[in-house]
Parts: structure tokens; sequence; C-alpha cells
């Protein structure tokens, strides 16, 4: 498999108040945020419309488990059922089942630290 991850998908932690906190974020950095918090736009190499995502959760989410951290990266990738099964052989612990939506397919798999990381081969047209 060539490319596992092509970029970062998006950043989410966990705070307080998610609405509070994208408030601020939009008044003092002048992010464009909505229910979800705030999507990047950008062009890959090919030049299609790319998104990154920040957004922040509630700090009781359940959403980051098993992980204790307070934040989760998404990565970006081009086959996720193939990088999946690739990982597995590697000895990677994958957590769940794949979930799929208008917007793309999400798999979860753990580092060695404890830390979730969503893998997320994206429909980015979805988000326009």
């Amino acid at each position: 498999m060539k490319n596992r991850v092509t970029g970062i998908g998006g950043f989410f932690f966990k705070t307080k108040d998610p609405n509070k906190i994208k408030e601020w974020y939009k008044t003092h950095l002048g992010l464009n945020t909505d229910q979800y918090g705030c999507t990047f736009w950008w062009k890959d190499k090919q030049g299609n419309d790319c998104s990154t995502q920040w957004g922040p959760f509630k700090e009781d989410t359940t959403y980051f488990q098993p992980s204790d951290k307070q934040f989760m990266m998404n990565f970006r990738v081009e086959n996720l059922v193939e990088l999946l099964e690739e990982l597995k052989k590697e000895g990677v612990t994958v957590v769940g089942d794949i979930e799929e939506y208008d917007y793309g397919k999400f798999g979860w798999i753990m580092d060695p630290e404890g830390n979730k990381l969503e893998l997320w081969e994206p429909v980015d047209k979805a988000f326009l």
C-alpha cells in the first residue's frame, strides 16, 4: 500500500463548554465555527477540495474511548479497509468496526501510548 496517511483529517479535544470555546476561537482567532467546530478547506496535489475538521467535544464524551486522553487525532487515508487489514497484521490494535456515512468511512486504532486515532477515508464533496 503506497499512501497510508494522506493528511490530517481533524483534531478533536474535550472541553467543559464546547459552545463557549467555539465562540472564543471565533472571536479571537477568526475561526468560522458551527455546531461541529470549524472546517478548514484546502486542495490536494490533484486540485481536489479537501477538508480538515477542528472540533471540541463535551468533556464527558465517550467518543474517545477506550482512550482516556483529552484529545483525538483524525488522519485522512486512501483505502481504509485495506489499511486496517495491514495494520491488524502488524499487530496494531483496531477499535470497533468500520462505520460508513455519506461523508466517508471511519475506523479507529490505538497507538502504543493509548491515544485513539481515527482513520477517515473522506468524501469531502459531501460537505460542499
